[in-house]
């Protein structure tokens, strides 16, 4: 006698297909999907949820931009492309969108969705610390400019010796305030190990907080405009760290991109004083001292007896005068006619 398996009793009567082994009616159920979704309707469904390929389709030999319109809408959604990248890479990865209110995928939308996540008082202080510095670049540019008039000999605005004793001065200011903000970008660090800002990360988190102090520091050891080139990559350096930071969650998601417009405004302002210096003077060989030094040595050399020549002809020596600086006096032989007539 055929014996139903307990599995089979459990099922319900709908899903149970025929006993007989040589009966291939349809059960219940499938007479049912039958009618509710056609045979058609029920393959193309899963047509549309399988892709099958067969071969690859052949490479067209047409270039992409057949007009120079196309080639024009390619280059400008390459570089949207790129510039979306880079605000993106600028923001450390860290890219939000609200649900509710997209953010455009650009590089203003991006950074303008970063921005607004910066609590404005940061924003606000931010700027006015860096103010002190514009100043200090600014007075570096007008008073190199003024140095450069007075060189050429140009009436200037301004004294010569005034001008570079004050260019000397706002250089040295702005390499000290310099290697203070430096000083402060690594405290920052500090905070954050304090509050715990991410978990705490002890030496590493305050080695990365100390090393800008010790970098900062040294460089008031060198000239200023030295150190203004060895401050420019320190702070390369160190927001290159914050990126790094952000990223790894150790700060705040917008503190990279922060971090890279105020790194921007310093940046400016070192390669505005380094040009103006380099251009105008008092250094870089065509400065107010470097032309005071070379109209010196020019009157040394013209009263400066001459020590060197070449004398043709017939020479002797001669036993130079009891009051005469040398010993030997090098003068051309007299001839015999000449003799006769000094006697």
């Amino acid at each position: 006698m055929f014996r139903v398996p307990p599995t089979l009793r459990l099922a319900p009567l709908l899903l149970r297909k025929p006993f007989s082994a040589t009966s291939h009616a349809p059960s219940f159920a499938t007479q049912l999907r039958s009618q509710l979704y056609p045979k058609s309707t029920y393959t193309y469904s899963l047509r549309s949820q399988v892709l099958a390929r067969g071969v690859a389709n052949s490479v067209s030999g047409r270039p992409g931009s057949q007009t120079a319109r196309q080639a024009a809408l390619n280059i400008k959604e390459e570089v949207g492309n790129s510039t979306t990248d880079l605000a993106k890479a600028i923001a450390g990865g860290n890219v939000f969108q609200d649900a509710v209110l997209p953010t455009s995928q650009t590089f203003l939308g991006i950074t303008n969705a970063v921005a607004s996540a910066v609590p404005q008082p940061y924003i606000i202080f931010g700027l006015a610390g860096g103010l002190p510095y514009v100043g200090a670049a600014g007075a570096t540019i007008y008073l190199a400019r003024q140095a450069g008039i007075a060189t050429t000999g140009f009436a200037s605005n301004i004294d010569p010796g005034v001008a570079i004793t004050v260019l000397d001065h706002a250089l040295n200011i702005q390499m000290t305030y310099g290697a203070v903000l430096l000083s402060f970008l690594g405290a920052l660090h500090w905070g954050f190990e304090f509050a715990g800002y991410g978990g705490h990360k002890g030496y590493t988190r305050l080695l990365l907080g100390a090393a800008p102090v010790v970098f900062g520091w040294s460089t008031l050891a060198l000239q200023p405009i030295e150190a203004l080139i060895t401050q420019w990559v320190g702070f390369t350096m160190m927001w290159w760290a914050d990126l790094r930071a952000t990223g790894a969650g150790w700060t705040p998601a917008w503190y990279s991109q922060y971090r890279f417009y105020l790194s921007i405004l310093v940046g400016t302002c070192i390669i505005g004083s380094l040009a103006a210096t380099s251009y105008w003077g008092p250094i870089g060989g065509h400065g107010l001292i470097s032309h005071d030094l070379n109209m010196i040595r020019a009157e040394r050399k013209q009263k400066q007896p001459e020590s060197a020549g070449l004398v043709s002809g017939d020479i002797e020596a001669l036993l130079a005068p009891e009051d005469s600086d040398a010993y030997v006096i090098i003068r051309k032989k007299s001839s015999a006619h000449e003799s006769q007539q000094s006697e």
